[in-house]
């Protein structure tokens, strides 16, 4: 199992941050070449992310590159530098429809062929910010098979809605939620949920990644090291859920032996989705361990 329940916002113009980030353990690093870097810090970023790809010092940690949009002069730059320095994934902001990821596969795998490197080793990511991109969302989830995730970012999405952050259940994310989650639950890949703005805030925190682990995204975008250990541990499961997993688990081969159609538990029968999740469960806990 492939954990992605952290991914952690690095600006691509401060060294200091690119440098030393990997101490954290986030599961993903997205080294953001887009709205953290201004515009006379764009080139000199771009090749100080370079530099730290081709550097390894990221081994076992998967690298993202937020890229600026290709209709802009630096996106193609940014692509460039990233896919030739062998970034895991490429994350394109502002996806509107399944056009704009169709144009990035295409620019992806001619850079690939260029510069030696395995065609589709290079995977995408997509960040849904807009009322057209949440419409789209199916279709740009299976726009390409380089597809690995697709992204929800909140600030953008409300400013198109013409809405604002609320600070308790937040109904203005509530169908964006579900949208991006049910196109990643479709095409198969991983949904990530929005950042939480307020790092000095760790119980209303607690309470998005609550909402957002019971909606069944894969993991959140961060925006400092500090909220990694939190998030981790509140996506482990409990131990009494890897007990009852492991119960599941070991009825279901016990009819298998005997040649049982019928699974039953205490008392309870047991389906094959509930045996599939008793899987995923223990696949996750192997990966993360339980929760403290």
């Amino acid at each position: 199992m492939k954990l992605r329940r952290s991914m952690l916002f690095l600006p691509g113009s401060k060294a200091g941050m690119l440098s030393t980030a990997f101490v954290y353990k986030p599961d993903c690093v997205m080294f953001d070449l887009e709205d953290a870097v201004s515009l006379r810090e764009k080139d000199s970023a771009r090749l100080m992310v370079f530099h730290i790809l081709r550097s390894h010092v990221y081994q076992g940690i998967e690298t993202v590159v937020r890229i600026n949009q290709l209709s802009t002069p630096y996106g193609l730059k940014d692509l460039e530098a990233a896919v030739r320095a062998g970034a895991d994934v490429v994350r394109l902001p502002k996806t509107d429809s399944a056009s704009d990821i169709q144009e990035l596969d295409a620019q992806v795998e001619r850079i690939e062929r260029e510069c030696g490197r395995a065609v589709g080793s290079t995977k995408l990511l997509a960040a849904i910010e807009s009322a057209s991109g949440v419409i789209n969302a199916v279709s740009i989830a299976t726009a390409s098979k380089r597809m690995v995730g697709i992204a929800l970012a909140g600030f953008d999405y409300v400013i198109d809605m013409q809405s604002q952050r609320g600070d308790k259940a937040e109904p203005e994310l509530f169908y964006a939620r579900c949208a991006v989650l049910h196109a990643a639950r479709a095409a198969g890949i991983d949904a990530f949920d929005v950042v939480y703005s307020d790092v000095n805030d760790d119980a209303g925190f607690l309470k998005e990644v609550e909402l957002i682990r019971h909606l069944g995204f894969n993991g959140k975008s961060l925006i400092h090291p500090r909220q990694i250990e939190l998030l981790h541990n509140a996506y482990a499961p409990i131990e009494e859920e890897v007990s009852y997993a492991r119960r599941v688990i070991e009825a279901a081969e016990k009819a298998e032996r005997e040649g049982v159609g019928v699974i039953a538990l205490d008392g309870k029968m047991i389906d094959a989705p509930i045996v599939c999740h008793a899987q995923r469960l223990l696949q996750r806990a192997e990966a993360s361990g339980v929760r403290r």
